[in-house]
């Protein structure tokens, strides 16, 4: 039998999981590590603390797993996207990695749309720019932070990083670099253009080797085996862009499926032989499977919105949870299901981190009365999240000839019987999952098990490893109720977009 690693780091979370040769998940190990919020608007991490952490959960994996290192085939880590994490000259992190969710240098992408640059930009690389994309967090670093470019001897994304700590070896996976307005979509490769027209040339010579996902990458060195329980020269593949990695973990390998991931950040996406260029979805970018396309919708507006409502307004359900060894989300599950879907709570706008609609939309509820209580926000948030999914989904099927059959999701929301419904509902679509918990790193197992050769390419792997649930499908009623909420939500924030700008000025000035 074989036996494959994945790892995912998320914004915060650090995962592992083994899987045999079956698709078979037999353990998983997670840690957090903490968010670094320095100012408004700003998250970051200790890239060492994150290392360390990744250290931790292979070794608990493979522990939980009884397996030993040297009977892991092979090791592939994803990440979030975009994001930075620097490397020095010196040997170290030059400075705290910055996560996705960091919206520090939002007046970049603003400025590049009017002054002409975006569309200079999309005719190369087929992506509109967001904040938190490595060129705007680099044009910030230059005009806020002097030196720290220069101290750069590598620019990497998140999963980049790691896999660097493991192998020592520097590469530039293409999943995660074509998501990041680096790379020109119609070469595949860096374009010196694109770096000039952000003011960044400077930078070309610090951006590492571009490698395919199920390229070996490297091996586990000696310091690395000893850290994780790894055995020395395990090869390392190349891995990807966390929302491929679950793409392919749900069975998104063909055109007919759509996926979705609700994590830190809604992602919404599909594969297609063609990138769409008209400008009307956020994202293009390459797959994991050779000859794909990754078309996608994203903004940081999803179940990490749950995440900070658990956290902050449900502290004593929490410490009692942990006193008693419940399970806090099949507790929040519960609350919800006691509100009916018609009953009216506040309409929440997810945007807590940053937004799909306006550069500076905040979180927010609208329509609290005395009436509602902390289980009508917590249903508010469920179906603002779910809302905001579909706000991208319908941009997406506008791009595409046939619907698909179904959503494929993955991330917190799938755990949730509850808002896998409501998922279902309100997007009037069939909705399934794979049966495994941690699909991220079972995407790096798929992409591990392709990469050592046991299967030809990574679909091949997935059609032998994946296992589908069965599909949970939309109730008319349900998503009739639904709609005219969606309606509502829509309204709220045509009705808001022109307080943010005053707001941010508010804080800028103060």
């Amino acid at each position: 039998m074989k036996y494959y690693l994945g790892l995912d780091n998320g914004g915060t979370a650090t995962k592992a999981a083994v899987f045999d040769e079956n698709g078979t998940e037999l353990a998983t190990a997670g840690m957090d590590t903490a968010m670094l919020v320095p100012r408004a608007g700003f998250t970051e991490r200790d890239m060492d603390e994150m290392w360390e952490a990744n250290c931790q959960v292979i070794r608990n994996a493979l522990e939980k797993a009884k397996v030993s290192g040297d009977q892991i085939a092979c090791v592939a880590v994803c990440g979030h996207g975009k994001g930075l994490y620097l490397w020095g000259k010196d040997g170290r992190p030059v400075r705290n990695g910055i996560i996705s969710t960091d919206n520090r240098a939002w007046n970049y992408p603003v400025k590049w749309k009017k002054d002409g640059t975006e569309e200079k930009v999309f005719a190369r690389s087929c992506q509109h720019i967001l904040s938190s994309q490595p060129v705007s967090l680099l044009a910030w670093l230059k005009d806020n932070e002097p030196g720290v470019i220069e101290k750069t001897q590598w620019i990497f994304a998140c999963k980049d990083y790691v896999r660097f700590r493991l192998t020592r070896e520097a590469f530039a996976e293409r999943t995660d670099y074509s998501g990041c307005n680096l790379v020109n979509l119609r070469t595949g490769e860096y374009d010196p253009e694109l770096l000039g027209l952000f003011g960044l040339s400077g930078c070309m010579e610090k951006l590492p080797p571009l490698r395919y996902s199920t390229d070996i990458c490297g091996y586990v060195t000696k310091e690395a085996a000893e850290k994780t329980g790894l055995k020395e020269g395990t090869p390392v593949a190349g891995g990807a862009f966390d929302i491929d990695a679950c793409a392919v973990a749900v069975g998104v390998t063909d055109e007919e499926h759509l996926c979705m991931i609700a994590g830190t950040w809604s992602i919404n996406e599909y594969i297609g032989r063609e990138p769409v260029t008209d400008g009307s979805v956020m994202m293009n970018s390459f797959f994991c499977l050779p000859g794909y396309y990754l078309v996608e919708e994203c903004s940081p507006t999803s179940a990490g919105n749950n995440e900070w409502f658990m956290k902050t307004l449900l502290p004593e359900l929490r410490e009692e949870c942990q006193k008693t060894g419940n399970n806090i989300y099949e507790q929040m599950n519960q609350w919800v299901g006691e509100i009916p879907p018609e009953e009216f709570t506040p309409i929440y706008l997810p945007f807590l981190m940053a937004s799909n609609v306006h550069p500076n939309a905040c979180g927010s509820f609208v329509g609290i009365s005395n009436f509602h209580t902390r289980k009508h926000l917590l249903r508010s948030v469920y179906e603002g999240v779910t809302f905001c999914h579909r706000y991208h989904l319908e941009k997406l099927l506008k791009t595409r000839k046939e619907p698909p059959k179904s959503i494929r999701l993955a991330g917190g929301a799938a755990r949730s019987p509850m808002w896998t419904q409501m998922f279902a509902d309100v997007m009037k679509l069939p909705v399934e999952s794979v049966e495994v918990n941690e699909t991220g790193a079972f995407g790096c197992a798929l992409i591990g098990a392709a990469a050592c050769g046991d299967y030809k390419d990574v679909g091949e792997a997935a059609d032998r490893m994946c296992r589908i649930s069965k599909p949970v499908l939309p109730d008319p009623a349900r998503s009739a109720v639904y709609d005219e909420k969606y309606r509502l939500y829509c309204k709220t924030i045509e009705s808001l977009d022109g307080l943010w700008d005053s707001i941010q000025a508010y804080r800028d000035k103060h």
